[in-house]
């Protein structure tokens, strides 16, 4: 079952709004409601006044119709997408009734709903922007899209070279996002709204433009878009969602980290649907125990049979039959493994957290990014294997995990990583940049930085809409 909503606040006294459309998926969602409340805070309370008001307006959720339709496996499936087609005369009865109360300035609209909601915003003549919650390099992979996908008879994961794609370093064809190979269940939708994308009227990504300058560059420059107009580009990130955790509500992980040495940790947690197989959570946990690293460990249950993603079965993991005999009585000294969920922006902030090996999800990368902690890359799904390749080669944040050809990573290669990572040279490269990357953040974000200007001209731009 999905359920979908529009959310719009207040502009002004004037009672001016802006409507924003989200998938509805948490890692879409939560960006987008963090760019709602950056832009209250940013804009005056008053047309002419330049104080932001003490009492910012609030965002008014508006919940569409829930669709009882279920998909048919826990990954991205083309149900998904016809759920927000099909939603397109409840997002119009919505609009026009917001519009009764308010007089609309544009509508923000997650990529995913590109292609149904764009009808609705023509239509209505409301400017509409798109939103990617992506790295810019993959903005810029998907503009590019329907040029590369014109260029190749063959599917990119059986080519085997690299890909010349303006705004990002070479990319490995294997390395390119599943939904953009032939033949996979959702190419025809990607492909479409990768088709869409420039019907906009200027693009939102969540990122900075320190962080990824051959991307914004190239993709101002027009050649993302060889046939196009380029919209307008705004970088407004990093967009991150702030939670502290104190009081008694402590978890036992911060305690624990509390008692570790500044640095000294590093942090493993591969999202909220990453989740391995038996084998190779042993082989990740023989590998630890074998590197001498301290370690904290978020694990999951395995995936149910047939299903690639993690299922919420709100099943704590038994950690004894998943791990090798004894790994945690052995390495209780130096390691804390933690059932399902851990707070991960608070743990990416503790003074003893000196690395991170993630799933290369976006929101994830931004977090550890605003931490300053350097990553090791290790991908499991969706576009993540491309983020390695902009991480890695372009960022400069992250050293690779290399699996083998079936997507294995030994505990061989889980020791030498996580051992790169803590204590070599290459690792000491991506830990200056991580720190540097740190700081450009906190100057994007203040006061004249890059996306306080991305965020001005945006809200200028709709005015002059």
């Amino acid at each position: 079952m999905y359920t979908l909503c529009l959310l719009h606040f207040s502009l002004s006294p004037m009672e001016e709004a802006i409507v924003i459309y989200p998938a509805p998926m948490l890692t879409h969602l939560a960006p987008l409601v963090e760019f709602a409340k950056l832009l209250i805070a940013t804009l005056p309370s008053q047309p002419s006044s330049t104080v932001p008001s003490p009492v910012p307006p609030s965002i008014i959720f508006h919940y569409l119709p829930t669709v009882d339709l279920l998909p048919t496996s826990t990954d991205l499936d083309p149900l998904f997408f016809d759920v927000i087609r099909l939603r397109n005369p409840d997002v119009r009865r919505t609009l026009l009734t917001i519009s009764n109360n308010y007089t609309l300035n544009a509508i923000i609209v997650d990529f995913f709903c590109t292609s149904a909601a764009f009808e609705v915003a023509s239509d209505l003549n409301l400017p509409a922007y798109s939103f990617l919650p992506t790295a810019l390099g993959a903005a810029a992979c998907l503009l590019y899209l329907p040029t590369l996908c014109n260029k190749f008879t063959q599917s990119f994961q059986h080519l085997n070279v690299l890909l010349d794609i303006p705004g990002a370093p070479p990319i490995p064809s294997a390395d390119m996002p599943p939904t953009t190979f032939k033949g996979n269940k959702l190419y025809d939708v990607f492909l479409d709204i990768a088709t869409n994308l420039p019907r906009s009227t200027g693009i939102i990504v969540d990122t900075f433009e320190y962080l990824e300058p051959k991307s914004f560059k190239e993709i101002n420059d027009g050649l993302c878009l060889p046939d196009y107009p380029t919209p307008p580009l705004y970088c407004i990130g990093p967009l991150i969602v702030n939670t502290t955790v104190d009081g008694d509500g402590v978890p036992q992980c911060i305690k624990w980290l509390d008692s570790q040495p500044s640095k000294s940790v590093v942090f493993l947690c591969f999202g909220s649907l990453g989740s391995f197989s038996v084998q190779q959570l042993k082989d990740i946990a023989v590998g630890l125990e074998r590197s001498g690293e301290r370690f904290l460990w978020i694990v999951r249950n395995p995936p149910l049979e047939n299903q690639s993603l993690n299922i919420d079965t709100k099943i704590d993991p038994d950690l004894k039959s998943l791990l090798p005999p004894g790994f945690l009585e052995r390495t209780k000294e130096k390691g804390l493994v933690v059932k399902s969920w851990a707070p991960q922006l608070a743990v990416l902030n503790h003074d003893s957290v000196g690395g991170f090996v993630t799933h290369c999800g976006w929101n994830s990368v931004l977090e550890s990014v605003c931490a300053g902690v350097p990553m090791l890359a290790w991908p499991l799904y969706a576009e993540q294997r491309f983020n390695r390749v902009l991480m890695v080669e372009e960022m400069k944040i992250a050293l690779p995990m290399v699996e083998s050809e079936t997507g294995f990573v030994s505990s061989t290669e889980v020791e030498k990583r996580v051992k790169e990572l803590m204590g070599s040279k290459e690792g000491d490269s991506v830990r200056e940049r991580a720190l540097a990357m740190k700081h450009a953040a906190k100057v994007a974000t203040s006061e004249g930085g890059s996306t306080r200007i991305a965020l001005a001209k945006l809200v200028e731009s709709w005015k002059q809409k």
